[in-house]
């Protein structure tokens, strides 16, 4: 049975405005201008396996296809959510039989496991093919070593709004490809808004750009605010919960807090919610702040949050929130300290170390006459019963052990009261401070 061919005309406008030569690829100049890696790939004349690693929208795909055109190469698509080994194993028989070098292109490569993953490295290795994989995600994180070590990355950067506003007036004023043949004009700073709330996805913009023109020619106007309240709705931002934008936005914040700028952990606070991020998720990642980097600088941090966390879950969304807001502002402000936090690591390294000490003799419990007799809690002082509430010759490591400072309060905050404490403390003990 024949089938009909797909219009070109019917399909959608991402797709018709798709760059057909490098020169017409928007937002990736790091990339392709005279000199920079891939341009420099091509007119060596040299194809390598490379991974296109980018959010989406900023033109992986076309890039891929663009580098097969200029090179000569054949080219091959799978993607991972759809091709199995068999899928692959079938390309591969296709790519010997052919006559020119073929580009077999992955989409989502961080969707294979990694024995699928596995099973393109003899074809890689021998020459069969040149492989190009397209992820959203960290290829450190979602690609085997081994792929890695054959494939170099390249970055592509989501498109800036000036950038999706210049591909949306093209795309509205060229005929045939475009939306020219319409006649439909955009109202000043229409375009612009557009282009904000597509936030870097070309292929979000031109989708938009489509639908706001069929209204417009419904309703015989211009594309305007009108026709953009019923054509926008309340936009996705360029993260999810488990990739790596989100978890990128998640570390601006607590950076911001880390660096006492309260107005920016303000704006990223926003925009975890705004992207759809659990509010009690963000309760723990603030009470770890309040004790990694607040500390004892300010320990009124930490029963902030605990106080935050309780509120919000009296009062859920959106009410809770601000609760939540007050807490990272005070937290921002507040004097810093990691000083508990290296303590702990210290101790933790040293049991490490030390393995099972005994605990000594002096320091244990002794509920039984049968413990007493075996020495338990013999020579302990009790340090109420000392002159200054501290029995001072009295040792609380293992034997053998040398005496340990593990905490180092700061000059900030609170701690400063408490390092001069300390000092004075480890002073009669004989110990460093």
């Amino acid at each position: 049975m024949s089938t009909i061919p797909p219009d070109p005309a019917r399909a959608p406008l991402a797709e018709r405005m798709r760059p057909r030569d490098l020169s017409e690829v928007t937002g990736q100049e790091h990339l392709l201008a005279v000199g920079r890696p891939l341009q420099a790939m091509l007119d060596g004349g040299h194809l390598h396996s490379c991974i296109l690693w980018g959010p989406p929208g900023t033109g992986k795909t076309t890039l891929a296809r663009l580098l097969a055109d200029q090179a000569g190469a054949r080219f091959a698509a799978l993607s991972a959510v759809m091709a199995g080994v068999k899928d692959i194993r079938a390309a591969m028989d296709e790519a010997r039989r052919a006559t020119q070098p073929t580009i077999l292109f992955l989409d989502e490569v961080h969707r294979f496991n990694k024995s699928q993953q596995d099973a393109f490295l003899p074809y890689v290795e021998d020459g069969t093919v040149v492989f190009v994989g397209a992820t959203t995600e960290n290829p450190a994180f979602e690609l085997n070593n081994a792929l890695l070590s054959r494939a170099r990355v390249y970055v592509l950067k989501a498109l800036d709004a000036e950038a999706l506003e210049s591909l949306l007036t093209r795309a509205l004023t060229t005929p045939s490809r475009g939306l020219g043949d319409s006649q439909v004009e955009a109202a000043n700073g229409a375009l612009a808004q557009i282009a904000r709330y597509a936030d870097g996805d070309a292929r979000r913009a031109l989708g938009v750009l489509e639908v706001a023109v069929q209204v417009a020619l419904a309703q015989a106007r211009p594309v305007d605010d009108t026709v953009l309240e019923v054509v926008l709705t309340e936009g996705t931002r360029r993260f999810d919960k488990g990739g790596d934008a989100y978890y990128d936005t998640v570390s601006a914040l607590h950076k911001s807090v880390r660096g006492s700028d309260p107005d920016a952990a303000l704006y990223w606070f926003a925009r975890l919610l705004d992207g759809g991020c659990d509010p009690r998720y963000l309760i723990r990642r603030l009470i770890r702040i309040a004790s990694e980097d607040i500390g004892n600088a300010d320990p009124r941090a930490l029963a902030m949050t605990l106080d935050a966390a309780a509120a919000y879950d009296r009062l859920g969304s959106p009410e809770g929130e601000l609760a939540l807001a007050q807490a990272l502002v005070f937290m921002a402000c507040a004097a810093k300290s990691n000083a508990v936090y290296e303590a702990f690591g210290a101790a933790q390294k040293d049991v490490q170390r030390y393995g099972s000490a005994p605990v000594p003799d002096h320091l244990r419990n002794a509920p039984t006459r049968l413990a007493k007799a075996q020495g338990h809690g013999e020579g302990y002082r009790y340090d109420h019963d000392a002159p200054e509430g501290v029995a001072f010759e009295q040792t609380h490591f293992p034997e053998d052990m040398d005496l340990r400072s593990y905490y180092h309060p700061v000059p900030r905050g609170l701690e400063i009261r408490i390092g001069e404490r300390l000092a004075q403390l480890r002073s009669r003990r004989g110990r460093k401070a």
